[in-house]
């Protein structure tokens, strides 16, 4: 749903709030007005560093706040952002000119300095972005206002991914102590990892890790607005029946997710709506493929997840149909690949291997595992759709084909800190969900699927440490192919070998579903990005 063209005129209402949510310790008291939008997710916001932490939710909130050199409109279509525009000199040599007149939300300047400084900054170890920018990639500062950036190699998507890769200032980062990126294990970040400084059209204005923040509009901002909000106020609530009974009750005016089950229920109520949608995010399983022995296993000696017969059984004995019917409510879509059906051109040229538990049985069998194993398997429980009932279900169904699967589902804070590279990919069998942010497989193969040794250069996603030279060599061709069909060929083998060797098991594309009062509007893009400037209360 979309906003219109002009504001609505302002209501004025108060009302008082007290949301207290059962289990999660948390309390938010305040009066709200018309202008108040009250949001509240089913996980956290913790530091404020969007370099830490590669995720949809958290780069959509922080993208309210910070602004990258392109932005993506309503639509998804790249527009210009802080550099107002740009153009390829040569395939070496791209030319970024800088948006002038902007100010970050403490009073300093937005020059050049501040491009070159985030450019080396989003590289740093301690970075979880790393792949927004080639590595080799030089960057020069031609006047205040003018960026040039040298690549080794032509690279037509350069740009896609730069509207979550958020500009800092350079002067604020020194001066705060942020000059380095906070890890997202980190258990001790620092005072900057709680504070903000962007040039986007809301400011943080308190921040309660986990608790509550407060967001206010940035009365400096360089755009138009296209909201009619006075503050945004955001609160965790983990449970989903509280989350929903908040919103049924009035007590907050927007929510994200509502359980599949609780759609009818939100829809009937005269003063709430849910909001569903198409969403580019793939849900997947991924091995343990980088050990020698899995340290969750009963197995020793050897890693049965190197047996490409292992992976195909788990991968048949997943039904996909009863995920979808049982678990989702008929809101996803299996999947045969790593990438949403609608971003790549030859998907509907893959399918999905069957649900076959006694073809899985016999592949066991043929493996050496005629009576199955024990292996450890890491969940989020806040973070997807579902996404603890997605495993319980995958490890209900391993079950019947001798597969003992103990399941270990904990908040996404947790889990990303476990599995991530700072955790030391501390996973054996894991759940994952993936929206590339360029928009193109480039971004999945990469990221998900590239070669990568114990820290995570290579491929940072690629939980797993699955490995091939030859995806890896094509790759390194489709960055820089310019020639749209010869690029989707090299794509479409790269899919080719992961489907063959079951790098991962893709499981479905969710669907995306809020919960919201009727008097809000706001724009619900595919890729699940919250942001407030397109929200009014009417």
């Amino acid at each position: 749903m979309s906003i219109g063209q002009s504001l609505r005129s302002l209501r004025v209402r108060s009302r008082k709030v007290a949301l207290a949510a059962a289990g999660a310790g948390l309390l938010l008291g305040s009066t709200a007005h018309a202008e108040t939008l009250r949001f509240a997710f089913q996980g956290t916001l913790n530091a404020l560093d969007p370099y830490s932490l590669n995720e949809t939710f958290t780069l959509g909130m922080l993208g309210n706040v910070y602004e990258g050199l392109t932005k993506r409109d309503k639509d998804l279509k790249i527009i210009p952002g802080l550099a107002e525009s740009w153009e390829v000199v040569d395939p070496l040599t791209w030319r970024f000119n800088l948006r002038k007149g902007v100010k970050f939300a403490n009073g300093n300047d937005f020059t050049a300095d501040d491009v070159i400084f985030s450019a080396d900054r989003v590289r740093a170890e301690t970075s979880d972005l790393k792949t927004r920018i080639p590595a080799d990639s030089q960057w020069t500062k031609i006047d205040d206002h003018t960026v040039e950036v040298k690549l080794t190699s032509p690279n037509p998507i350069l740009h896609y991914e730069w509207d979550t890769w958020y500009i800092f200032d350079k002067e604020w980062a020194e001066a705060e102590g942020a000059v380095s990126p906070v890890s997202a294990r980190d258990t001790n970040p620092g005072p900057a990892a709680f504070k903000a400084n962007g040039t986007g059209p809301f400011v943080i204005d308190s921040h309660e890790p986990g608790v509550k923040t407060i967001f206010k509009p940035n009365e400096g901002w360089w755009g138009e607005p296209e909201h009619n909000l006075t503050e945004v106020v955001f609160t965790p609530i983990a449970a989903d029946g509280t989350r929903v009974a908040a919103l049924l009750a009035g007590d907050v005016d927007l929510v994200d997710p509502v359980p599949v089950q609780d759609i009818p229920r939100v829809n009937s109520d005269p003063n709430t709506e849910a909001l569903t949608g198409p969403e580019l995010r793939v849900i997947h399983l991924g091995f343990n493929q980088f050990r020698d022995e899995l340290p969750t296993s009963d197995v020793k000696g050897k890693n049965p997840f190197r047996d490409v017969n292992v992976r195909k059984a788990i991968y048949q004995a997943i039904d996909m149909e009863a995920i979808k019917e049982r678990v989702m409510r008929g809101l996803s879509t299996p999947v045969p690949l790593l990438i949403a059906n609608e971003l790549f051109s030859g998907s509907g040229e893959f399918e999905r291997l069957p649900h076959d538990p006694d073809a899985a049985k016999q592949l066991l069998a043929d493996a050496g595992y005629p009576d199955g194993f024990s292996v450890g398997m890491d969940c989020p429980n806040d973070r997807y759709v579902n996404d603890e009932a997605i495993c319980q279900a995958v490890v209900s169904m391993l079950a019947r084909i001798g597969v003992t699967v103990n399941l270990n589902a904990q908040p996404k804070a947790q889990y990303f800190a476990k599995v991530l590279a700072p955790g030391g990919y501390d996973t054996d069998f894991y759940l994952l969900g993936w929206t590339p942010g360029s928009f193109d497989s480039w971004n999945v193969i990469t990221n998900l699927v590239g070669c990568r040794d114990e820290t995570g250069k290579g491929g940072p996603f690629n939980l797993g440490g699955y490995c091939s030279e030859e995806v890896d060599a094509l790759a390194a061709k489709i960055v820089g192919e310019i020639d749209p069909e010869k690029r989707d060929a090299l794509i479409k083998e790269a899919y080719t070998i992961m489907t063959n060797e079951v790098s991962h098991i893709p499981l479905h594309q969710q669907s995306l579903v809020w919960g919201k009062r009727k008097n809000i509007d706001i724009v619900q893009r595919p890729d699940n990005q919250v942001l407030f400037y397109w929200a009014t209360v009417n």
